[in-house]
């Protein structure tokens, strides 16, 4: 069976221990006390640790779960409308050439969530289905180039 790097998505061999493509060490299974630390960049740009629970307090948040070097970073959603994309203005910023300039928008319809995708080249995804508008679920996984994210709800 062939084995997805969990970095860029390259499909390398079975048993392969690094990806072939970005060099990405290739984790056989997940462990049981897999944790993920939380983090935000701040206005000077340090990583500032912050509990999960804080982040989703006032509401519902997004946090990189894989991807790009930046596990772990959380975007409280605080806004009606959020731009996901590779432009550096977007929201959400995911620089990856994968991702579209203006990849996704998160809406809130309602008082709950939707993930619209832009007309991206790659798609956006949400539990591996590919999606042009999905109401989020709290725990819902969503794909946006090599990035990972999980949906959780305050």
């Amino acid at each position: 069976m062939a084995v997805h790097c969990p970095e860029c998505g390259f499909v390398n061999a079975e048993g392969a221990n690094y990806c072939q493509k970005c060099g990405a060490y290739l984790a056989q299974g997940e462990p049981d006390d897999a944790t993920t630390a939380t983090y935000r960049v701040g206005e000077t740009g340090e990583i500032e640790p912050v509990e999960i629970e804080q982040v989703t307090a006032g509401g519902a948040a997004l946090v990189i779960r894989a991807g790009g070097g930046r596990v772990g970073e959380t975007f409280a959603l605080t806004a009606e409308r959020m731009a996901i994309g590779r432009r550096p203005e977007s929201d959400i910023f995911l620089d990856d050439v994968t991702v579209s300039r203006d990849h996704a928008l998160l809406v809130r319809r309602g008082g709950e969530y939707y993930l619209d995708d832009c007309g991206s080249l790659n798609g956006t995804y949400v539990n591996r289905q590919r999606v042009d508008s999905h109401k989020l679920a709290d725990g819902d996984e969503l794909q946006i180039g090599k990035y990972k994210l999980t949906y959780l709800e305050g």
